[in-house]
């Protein structure tokens, strides 16, 4: 693990893992995670990290700020998937890295969204997890995903007081992950909720979600609003998406293609 200070003073951490044999003439895999998760839960743990090794891929996974091994200030000013966005932005740069592929899910596929339209160090995108709510709110469905319901969830000191239970489930993963539950009030405050220039984005671009994920309801509606894009539904929920058997080997076929 290594750390990166940011233009604010926050630190960032990342993993960074090499292949036995790499891959020739590719750029590295740059993976950010979602929301109460950390690179270990989003991508370790469900075995992309491995799979992107053995088809001989570098990969760069990232912590974002208030999750992980990175820094977790409390102050929402210091939030937001803007701001995670110039964090990778600023790691590509101190990286000296020219070319990315980029793979986000969930909150960190609206960081991925935001970054590759405007850097075009971005070759590859994929976006999991998301849908229309994108193009329609900004950001996160809060449609389903109350996001005043979720802060004063991650703030609850009583659990069993929490009565909203997509709020509650989220509770429930931050408490199983470890995580800094007031860090994550405070990103639950500053999500992006603003038009996202999806028509500006260069890279080859996929949508990648789960059939029973309600975040990520329509996905074509999405896909429809990048250049060139496709999309792709694989079997689960929004948490169960990331492990099912096709995930995976769909990042690997479509960076590798």
């Amino acid at each position: 693990m290594d750390l990166l200070t940011t233009s604010d003073g926050v630190s960032i951490a990342y993993h960074t893992f090499w292949p036995a044999t790499p891959l020739p003439g590719v750029p590295p895999v740059v993976l950010q995670h979602g929301f109460a998760a950390d690179s270990e839960a989003n991508w370790l743990r469900p075995g992309v990290v491995d799979a992107l090794l053995a088809a001989g891929r570098h990969v760069v996974a990232v912590d974002a700020r208030g999750h992980g091994q990175s820094d977790t200030p409390h102050d929402p000013a210091f939030y937001g998937e803007s701001r995670m966005a110039d964090d990778l932005s600023e790691l590509f740069t101190a990286l000296g890295l020219a070319e990315v592929d980029l793979v986000g899910y969930s909150m960190g596929a609206i960081v991925a969204l935001v970054l590759a339209s405007r850097d075009h160090r971005v070759r590859r995108l994929i976006a999991g997890g998301i849908g229309a709510g994108v193009v329609e709110r900004g950001g996160v469905d809060s449609r389903h995903l109350e996001l005043t319901a979720l802060a004063a969830a991650l703030r609850a000191d009583d659990i069993s007081s929490i009565t909203n239970p997509v709020a509650r489930s989220f509770r429930q993963f931050a408490e199983s992950t470890g995580a800094d539950r007031f860090a994550l009030a405070a990103q639950a405050e500053s999500v992006h909720q603003d038009a996202i220039p999806l028509e500006r984005i260069t890279a080859r671009s996929l949508v990648l979600v789960g059939d029973a994920d309600p975040l990520a309801v329509r996905p074509h509606v999405l896909a429809n609003a990048i250049p060139g894009a496709l999309f792709c539904v694989i079997p689960g929920d929004h948490l169960g998406a990331v492990g099912a058997a096709e995930f995976a080997p769909t990042i690997v076929q479509f960076l590798g293609e």
